[in-house]
């Protein structure tokens, strides 16, 4: 697991190397074609990348984007009214059989499907009218990595060509080399206080939500922890009620319109008693945990890429082997 998430500066910059010109010719054809709306499908990892997709394309084309539920098509056959709508489909393998189910089905209600897949040779890029390779190279662990980060940064390259906005367009550029800087930051002070712990809370908002929920799910399959995602603006809608001292928080806070509420939830689980931990913001009385100064766009992908090396060392603090979680494999076919 660590080795490959390792490899995450590499890939992304094949990715760059590789598919500039051909993102660019995509991005112009959806000019052209204008999508109405855009529905992402998604399982695991891949779905955490496509609610980093979403909120990308909402927040910089405006374009309305909501998550398609598989089993729409795959178990009720329902047939949708998908004309003049972009069909994002997101998948290391691009084997799952209830993607291949809802991608077909879209193409059929009138959808332009788009797919973005680590195997250029699978039936998902088949079945694609657009393909961008992830570019992520053989992933052995079960616990996706490197396949991930790779799924964030095409998502960040297609929106900086689709909307022409040289700020992103930096920060895709930028992004190879941050993530090597990424790689090294010490986030010892994670291990040192989650490693006893039973129970915790992972928090983002906006772009840093998509995060959260996979730290979430990467504490579930490599280190028997259990962890709950929510958005910042969530948790005080019920969720808050659970905070007391021996239930940390995991925070990723992007230097957005998202901060100043994230900091202040920061500041009131601290003084509720919890044991917050806060990557990409400082907090009086609050574990601060080092990350590399980057545009809000990218931030969350050199959180994540800080995570996973330490999420390694946490999985074998208390007991795990991350490469081998109980019960999962790579492929999961779900029907």
């Amino acid at each position: 697991m660590a080795r490959e998430a390792e490899e995450a500066p590499e890939r992304v910059q094949a990715q760059l190397d590789k598919d500039s010109a051909h993102l660019s010719k995509i991005a112009a054809a959806l000019r052209d074609v204008h999508p109405r709306a855009v529905l992402t499908c998604a399982r695991g990892s891949s779905d955490h990348a496509a609610t980093y997709a979403r909120y990308l394309i909402e927040t910089r084309l405006g374009l309305l984007t909501s998550s398609a539920s598989p089993s729409i098509s795959s178990v009720y056959g329902v047939r949708q009214d998908l004309d003049r709508c972009l069909f994002l489909v997101i998948s290391q393998s691009g084997r799952s059989p209830d993607l291949l189910a809802a991608a077909s089905a879209a193409r059929e209600s009138g959808a332009l499907v788009m797919a973005m897949v680590n195997q250029e040779d699978s039936p998902l890029a088949d079945a694609a009218d657009h393909v961008i390779p992830l570019r992520a190279g053989p992933e052995t662990s079960v616990a996706a990595t490197k396949s991930y980060i790779c799924a964030l940064a095409a998502s960040l390259h297609l929106v900086a060509q689709w909307s022409d906005d040289d700020a992103l367009a930096a920060d895709i550029g930028d992004l190879p080399s941050q993530l090597r800087q990424a790689w090294q930051c010490d986030w010892r002070a994670m291990v040192e206080i989650l490693t006893p712990a039973h129970n915790l809370f992972v928090l983002g908002r906006g772009l840093g939500l998509a995060v959260a929920q996979e730290a979430a799910l990467k504490f579930k399959e490599t280190c028997g922890l259990h962890a709950e995602a929510f958005s910042g603006a969530e948790v005080r809608h019920g969720p808050m009620a659970l905070m007391q001292q021996t239930l940390p928080a995991l925070m990723f806070v992007q230097d957005d319109e998202t901060r100043a509420g994230m900091e202040a939830l920061a500041r009131d689980l601290s003084a509720s008693g919890a044991r917050v931990l806060l990557a990409g913001a400082e907090v009086p009385g609050v574990s601060r945990l080092p990350t590399i100064r980057a545009g809000a766009a990218a931030a969350p992908i050199l959180f994540i890429q800080s995570f996973y090396r330490w999420a390694a060392e946490l999985a074998s603090a208390r007991g795990f082997d991350p490469d081998r979680p109980p019960h999962l494999k790579k492929v999961t076919e779900t029907f």
